[in-house]
């Protein structure tokens, strides 16, 4: 068991040291890890900003749908303060004197010069 140990112990230290950096394999593609790494870190970088975004857009639609149940609600209440009815109860609670004609209107035309 101990010579099994050496073994993982010496691989460790030769990774973690660095030294596995000066071997010819690692040398020949360095090139060719740091674009791999700078990739990795791009992708990373924009995966994080579209989830920025995505949360935001989810947040706007929130937004945006609880402006529209407050226009919706608005609208009700102005169709509702519109009604014949309405306005006529309005007028008698604020006591003013004022009663729907029964008589039809009258249009007065004016004659153009012919």
């Amino acid at each position: 068991m101990k010579p099994k140990f050496d073994n993982i112990r010496k691989s460790f230290v030769h990774v973690f040291g660095g030294s596995v950096l000066t071997e010819n394999y690692f040398l020949r593609n360095m090139w060719f890890i740091v674009a791999i790494v700078v990739i990795m870190l791009l992708f990373i970088g924009h995966r994080y900003k579209v989830l920025q975004r995505m949360s935001e857009i989810e947040r706007l639609e929130q937004v945006l749908k609880d402006a529209k149940y407050e226009s919706l609600t608005i609208s009700s209440s102005l169709t509702e303060a519109g009604r014949q009815g309405e306005i006529e109860r309005r007028v008698a609670e604020a006591g003013l004197e004022l009663k729907v004609t029964g008589e039809p209107v009258y249009y007065l035309n004016k004659k153009g010069k012919d």
